[in-house]
């Protein structure tokens, strides 16, 4: 019984009008019904109606943006910032990384930074070479005498804003450390996103060279369409891995360049902060002299690393509002990954194309295997018999034809499973007839090959239905972009902020207890003072 009922399944899959009498056998005939067999622009057309849809997918969402960075054509609402590159003339574009011209203007706006740190460096040059100049020429400050009061309370200054400059490093430290964290976490997530479509790409790329080697001998032309497909495809996915080999490494390079520097320079200056608070205390001039001149570098780099870190911020805060206007509007965002992201509604169409094909071919066994239940008298319940109750139909029904797996039969076979079971009813070259008629094997070795190769190409699309759903909706790129908004932006652009507060703070402290150190110096350095006394001794 169910010898005859794999006949009659895959010969209703196969041949448009089906004569029930060639399930049985006659004595006259062979076991076997006889086919016309069938040449390959025979079977092209059953093929094209399982593969064609895949291709246009393919293709369409391949090739609707060919772009390796965040840009797009879309007209957006354009950042007024000078861009030194055009001579200060505004930079009109959009948040575009590959564009040097924003990351000219982004940088501009730290420009605060720069300046103070260059006219601090220039007073520095103008002052040293006074204060050489005097004692070239044997000249000395005029000594006055002042209350102690006064000396305790100059003293008293330097003391507060030394513990002040120690506290602000201590934030720097914290700030810094927070930013990196959460500047690397969101590199991750966003490389993490084109390393998601690389590795669907590389999944679909394998279905299809498993397609073409099933197909070959049945559809030369489709398979010819996949090897091109297949070829763009892995085209696309180097691409995509190389724009990530070359660009995140230097990301998290350029974040941990801008933590060890600041680590370092808040560090030495620590250092060099406790070296001259002792020195003041024991009035050893030289040694101070050295960790002015030292402290008057480092402040420099300090009002630099001011304006870096409002660059940084400025940044953090261009790249938060560009993802959130995405999630607002995908379609209207100067916001492109690498990712070939089709647009939305013809890739919602050619899914619903290959869920429909899909979907009919196996409603079509499904419902051939119901009719020869009831013609061989098979009970509801009695399925055992076979060793399946129906083939798993992993698509919903019209119109959305929406690709649901959990929703199979628990007692439903894989399409892909079939050939395992059409093996046990089919007669192989090397055994005669008579031995096929005897153990029921009526199905011959060249239809069941021919349906293997068809049932492995339906379960390789079903297989892989899921990357292109993802490869099309862009999942992972929206859901990247997700959770850096949602939980990701806040915290980042508040740590960036927080590094920027902090260095202008500790920048503006280090200026003032500069300053102090060289007032007190050029007060102090003729007078007498007894070791670890804030008062001089009386003349």
């Amino acid at each position: 019984m169910s010898s005859f009922l794999f006949q009659f399944l895959f010969l209703s899959l196969h041949t448009p009008i089906l004569d029930f009498s060639c399930c049985f056998y006659h004595p006259k005939n062979t076991y076997f019904p006889q086919q016309k067999p069938k040449s390959p622009s025979s079977v092209m057309p059953k093929s094209n109606r399982i593969v064609t849809p895949l291709l246009f997918f393919l293709i369409s969402t391949t090739f609707t943006y060919n772009c390796l960075v965040f840009a797009s054509p879309v007209p957006e609402q354009s950042l007024k910032r000078p861009d030194p590159l055009r001579h200060f003339k505004p930079y009109n574009g959009v948040y575009d990384i590959r564009n040097r011209h924003y990351w000219a203007s982004a940088a501009f706006t730290g420009i605060h930074g720069y300046a103070v740190a260059g006219i601090w460096f220039l007073f520095g040059l103008g002052f040293g070479s006074y204060l050489i100049l005097k004692n070239l020429f044997g000249s000395c400050f005029r000594i006055v005498n002042y209350p102690h009061s006064f000396y305790i309370a100059t003293f008293s200054l330097v003391v507060l804003f030394t513990l002040l400059a120690i506290i602000a490093s201590s934030f720097v430290f914290a700030a810094s450390k927070s930013s990196q964290k959460r500047a690397n976490r969101l590199v991750d997530t966003v490389f993490g996103a084109a390393s998601d479509a690389s590795g669907a790409m590389r999944r679909v790329i394998n279905s299809l060279v498993d397609m073409q080697a099933l197909l070959r001998p049945y559809d030369p032309q489709t398979c010819n369409l996949l090897n091109v497909t297949s070829h763009r495809l892995r085209r696309e996915s180097l691409l995509i891995k190389d724009f990530v080999a070359k660009t995140k490494h230097p990301s998290h390079e350029a974040v941990e360049i801008l933590y060890s520097t600041t680590v370092a320079v808040v560090t030495i200056n620590l250092m060099l902060l406790v070296a001259a608070l002792v020195l003041l205390i024991l009035h050893w001039y030289p040694g101070i002299m050295v960790i002015i001149f030292c402290c008057w570098i480092l402040t420099t780099l300090s009002w630099i690393l001011t304006g870096f870190d409002y660059f940084f911020q400025t940044f953090a805060r261009d790249t938060c509002s560009a993802l959130v206007k995405f999630e607002e509007n995908p379609d209207d965002s100067s916001l492109r990954f690498i990712h070939p992201c089709a647009s939305p509604s013809d890739s919602n169409n050619l899914l619903v194309q290959i869920g429909k094909t899909v979907h009919n071919f196996i409603s079509q066994a499904n419902t051939k295997l119901t009719e020869l239940k009831a013609v061989l008298g098979i009970q509801e319940g009695n399925e055992d018999t076979l060793g399946f109750q129906e083939i798993c139909d992993p698509f919903a029904s019209a119109p959305n034809y929406v690709y649901a797996p959990q929703n199979c039969h628990k007692d439903a076979i894989p399409i892909g499973d079939l050939p395992n079971i059409l093996s046990r009813f089919t007669c192989y070259k090397g055994n005669s007839s008579e031995e096929c008629l005897v153990d029921g094997r009526f199905l011959p070795e060249a239809s069941y090959v021919m349906a293997e190769a068809y049932s492995h190409s339906i379960q390789d699309l079903i297989n892989v239905f899921p990357d292109l759903l993802s490869l099309t909706q862009c999942t992972s790129v929206k859901q990247a972009f997700s959770d850096i908004v949602v939980r990701q932006c806040k915290p980042f652009k508040t740590s960036v902020r927080m590094l920027w507060s902090s260095a202008l703070s500790l920048s503006l402290i280090m200026t003032v207890l500069v300053s102090l150190w060289v007032a007190k110096t050029c007060r102090d350095r003729h007078r007498s003072f007894a070791k670890f006394s804030i008062v001089p001794k009386p003349v």
